[in-house]
């Protein structure tokens, strides 16, 4: 990979394959659809940029989330001065639902029921708990790259994700009356 063109061609393979990861994180960290948008977006533009600053042989996913992280708190410094703007009439809950006909209706409702309050549950997560749970959760990240992406050491990150793990299961137990035992079940 030593011509602008194949690292360029090389980023867009791999923007395609964790696009969708990249804007989980981003809705995770930013709380917000637009924002997250604009996060993946800013994200996309400044690694095409920045192409030839990327190693080969280097992670280029982890790479892409550092980005983003960055970008985000960059405008979290930034908007800490500014005064807050409530954006009213916002209803998301409908969007993205789809039906699966081949399944049992009963069934995608517990699933979707389910996943709602396991959404709502690692919301209400400290962002450091609920960062690192969508890191390695969801983006599936190994302990080493989300220390990199987070710039800790990696017993660090075991040692908050336990707490992270724990909480959860905790909120979970309240909210879906589980026991603490099939609440770790859930989340294992």
């Amino acid at each position: 990979m030593t011509f602008p063109g194949e690292k360029r061609s090389f980023l867009g393979q791999v923007i395609d394959e964790v696009f969708d990861g990249l804007y989980g994180y981003a809705m995770v960290l930013s709380r917000d659809r637009t924002d997250a948008e604009d996060l993946v977006q800013e994200t996309c533009m400044r690694a095409v940029k920045a192409i030839e600053s990327l190693e080969p042989g280097s992670n280029a996913k982890s790479w892409l989330f550092t980005i983003l992280r960055n970008i985000w708190l960059n405008q979290v410094r930034q908007r800490r001065a500014a005064p807050k703007i409530v954006e009213l009439d916002v209803d998301e809950s409908t969007l993205g639902m789809a039906v699966e006909s081949s399944k049992d209706p009963h069934a995608l409702y517990v699933s979707k029921v389910e996943r709602d309050q396991v959404r709502e549950a690692i919301q209400q997560l400290p962002d450091e708990f609920r960062e690192i749970i969508v890191l390695r959760e969801y983006e599936e990240l190994s302990y080493q790259e989300i220390a990199t992406l987070l710039d800790c050491p990696a017993g660090t990150v075991m040692s908050r994700l336990g707490r992270a793990r724990s909480k959860l299961r905790s909120l979970l137990s309240s909210t879906l009356g589980l026991t603490d035992r099939r609440a770790k079940g859930v989340l294992e």
